[in-house]
């Protein structure tokens, strides 16, 4: 699971170390890297493993082939996807692409969201962090928890 949140470097060469605990845990599940594409929902990129792009792929693929709807899901996300691959030190090399949609330049920020995480600027998280809270604390009785 991907937990926390962690601010690393990119080098002069545009390589960033991937946090210790999201290379465990990917590597644990039998992966040497993530898939990474542009969010729907903010400046930022998500990422995931393998299965979960796989799985994404064939929910576009249950829409019907002739509406334009499925066109738009599989061009903004399967097109615009990277596979990154660790080195040998651990780190990944995002593509300009992606670092310019994120606004990413030199630091970048690992956020995790359980089964997924996702790549950040650190300004542009603050911000988004902050909005976020402020609608969880208003959302909160809307959650059922069951304490069974």
């Amino acid at each position: 699971m991907f937990l926390s949140t962690y601010e690393n470097n990119i080098d002069k060469k545009g390589r960033v170390s991937v946090p210790a605990a999201f290379r465990s845990f990917l590597t644990s599940q039998g992966y040497n890297g993530f898939i990474s594409y542009p969010s729907f929902s903010s400046q930022a990129l998500e990422c995931c493993t393998q299965d979960r792009i796989e799985k994404l792929s064939n929910s576009i693929d249950t829409l019907n082939p002739f509406e334009e709807k499925r066109d738009y899901f599989a061009t903004s996300v399967l097109s615009e996807s990277s596979n990154l691959i660790f080195d040998t030190e651990g780190r990944v090399q995002f593509t300009k692409k992606l670092l310019d949609y994120a606004k990413v330049t030199k630091n970048i920020l690992f956020v995790g969201l359980g089964t997924t995480f996702q790549v950040w600027s650190p300004k542009n998280f603050e911000k988004f962090r902050s909005f976020a809270r402020k609608k969880a604390l208003q959302n909160r009785s809307k959650l059922k928890w069951d304490n069974n």
